[in-house]
């Protein structure tokens, strides 16, 4: 046991002060711990304030005539036999705990030594004097630890070691420091959440193995397509794993729509195939392509203008080029919320070019699609009811823990014929239920992880006033971040004008180079400013955002945020924290 006052933070002042409307961190937490059974309450404390046999001051005085707590455990014996006090992990493998005869009470320990280690790093998760990264090269964690699997089973309490190595390495993404992706915050309902779907350990092909999960997708996507503007939700969709595949499901789809010969007869049997995206979208629109054997030359990408919005006219030029060397133009995939420059396409514009032309209109929304629950910012994407198919991930601006991304198609049953392969062994014709519910056969995948939960539970949590509320704090903190820095020394911005998205695209010029002729001298110079101040955040562990070049433009840094966590100190810190790490080069 720690000794009192060794903590994970210390009893002194902040948390001696007696003040009970104004409890320390630690005081909180463990109040809030005493909700807990099973001793979880008291090994947290101990972890808090470093002394487990500390009484908690909670606001009532504990009954002297009480009996004392003891151990809860998991069997039904009266009395109860079971051994009491800590377990000695020296000693004890996986193969002790369940379904090994009498491992309830080993399991039932190991697994709340294991919360202890979770609960730990939620609490440094979100402490702005901690780290947000404790950065080592890769050699010097192949060195400092072995990695490497064995035929030995190792003990449980080396396991557990394994588990706070892997955290202590692990990067904050929920920390209100971290804009490195355009996934981070920790939701705690998405949290509770993803700990029941593994806890379930069921797999989406089936109504008879996932009956609830099935259940809830339906209602979950039925829910997104009525917030895109499809009258009644109708339509159809699927969860996948990630925005890359949902839009290459898109692709898969729009080809089999126009030419569905396609499925049995292959690419040989068809015409030459090209879709149209701009040069700014997601390379997953490319990737997608290529894995269908389309090709990354049949992609052709459209200029955008200033602000990285695909430009109609250029799309229809090229459209028409296209069918005028005999390929057939078969999907526009505009973009709701690029991943740079966070632009939103021209989605009215673009769908009378599909409609025009007979084109699949496909919209991904990957980063972008969040904002259709926000009345506010909702109408930079008019015209996505259009759309034929939309990638949407709640896992980006909705803070939904990864993985977590929907396609979702207008026309219902196109993704059963297109992908039904009628695997008489799960998809029986006459089993005893609805068999629409077995949504196994319109996916790609055979084995489909449980990813709907996690959404389904936070929007019960919070409503959709309250995933609102959260996406227009991040837009207002973007806002915040563009005035900050739009006239601030040594701060140039990469495009004029507020951002629509989070994204905040600008350079820091050091003082060495305010003076310096605009020359190739200069920008191969400021190319190199980015990557090194990056270097040292991550070095330093005190945040970490993203930077790239894009086009003719050299490195320069791209500000998002999508963590609820995130405050305005957060974005003064960001800015004084760029230019203390910056000043020298």
């Amino acid at each position: 046991m720690a000794a009192p006052g060794s903590g994970f933070w210390s009893f002194g002042s902040e948390e001696g002060s007696g003040d009970p409307d104004n409890p320390g961190p630690a005081r909180a937490w463990c109040q809030a711990a005493q909700k807990f059974t099973g001793g979880i309450s008291t090994k947290l404390c101990a972890l808090l304030y470093g002394d487990g046999e500390k009484p908690m001051e909670t606001g009532g005085k504990e009954d002297p005539s009480a009996p004392p707590r003891k151990p809860t455990c998991a069997c039904n014996k009266k009395p109860c036999g079971c051994q009491k006090g800590d377990m000695n992990y020296a000693f004890l493998h996986s193969s002790d705990l369940l379904p090994a005869a009498d491992g309830e009470v080993a399991t039932l320990s190991f697994l709340q030594d294991v919360m202890d280690i979770l609960l730990q790093y939620l609490v440094t998760n979100f402490d702005r004097s901690n780290k947000v990264i404790d950065f080592h090269y890769p050699n010097e964690l192949l060195q400092d630890y072995n990695w490497e699997l064995a035929d030995q089973p190792q003990t449980l309490e080396e396991i557990l070691l394994n588990c706070r190595t892997a955290l202590k390495y692990a990067i904050k993404t929920g920390h209100p420091r971290y804009f490195n992706q355009l996934s981070t915050g920790l939701d705690m309902v998405g949290l509770a959440a993803d700990w029941l779907t593994s806890t379930a350990n069921t797999n989406m092909f089936t109504y008879e193995i996932a009956p609830v999960f099935v259940l809830m997708e339906y209602v979950t996507l039925r829910k997104m397509r009525e917030i895109i503007g499809w009258p009644g939700g109708a339509g159809d969709g699927i969860f996948s794993p990630g925005g890359a595949i949902s839009n290459m499901y898109a692709m898969l789809i729009a080809r089999f729509k126009m030419f569905p010969e396609v499925k049995e007869k292959g690419m040989a049997a068809i015409p030459r195939l090209v879709a149209f995206t701009s040069e700014h979208s997601h390379f997953s629109v490319k990737k997608g392509a290529a894995a269908l054997g389309i090709g990354t030359d049949s992609v052709v990408l459209i200029r955008c203008d200033e602000r990285g919005k695909m430009i109609p006219s250029d799309l229809e030029r090229r459209v028409v080029e296209a069918k005028q060397k005999g390929f057939v133009p078969f999907l526009v995939s505009a973009t709701a919320g690029t991943t740079v420059y966070g632009a939103f396409d021209p989605l009215i514009a673009i769908a009378d070019i599909c409609k025009k032309y007979k084109i699949w209109m496909h919209v991904d929304g990957a980063w972008g699609g969040g904002l259709l629950m926000s009345r506010k910012h909702k109408w930079k994407l008019n015209g996505i009811e259009r759309a034929n198919s939309v990638t949407w991930n709640p896992h980006k601006m909705m803070g939904v823990p990864l993985q977590c991304s929907a396609l979702l198609v207008r026309e219902e049953g196109i993704m059963q014929s297109c992908n039904q392969m009628h695997a008489s062994y799960l998809f029986q014709q006459d089993k005893h239920y609805d068999l629409s519910y077995d949504t196994g056969d319109k996916a790609l995948q055979c084995g489909r992880h449980v990813d709907v939960f996690k959404l389904w539970l936070m929007w019960r949590a919070k409503g959709t006033t309250g995933f609102e509320a959260q996406i227009d704090k991040c837009l207002e903190l973007g806002e915040y971040l563009y005035n900050k820095i739009k006239n601030r020394e040594g701060f140039e911005m990469v495009f004029d004008g507020k951002p629509q998205h989070t994204n905040v695209c600008f350079w820091y010029v050091p003082p060495s180079l305010r003076n310096m002729e605009d020359n190739e001298e200069r920008l191969n110079r400021l190319s190199k400013v980015a990557p090194v101040i990056k270097a040292r955040m991550m070095e330093y562990g005190t945040t970490m955002v993203s930077y790239q070049p894009l086009g003719d433009k050299v490195n320069f840094f791209r500000m998002v945020i999508s963590n609820p966590a995130a405050a305005h100190q957060d974005i003064d810190f960001l800015i004084e924290e760029i230019e203390r790490l910056g000043q020298d080069l």
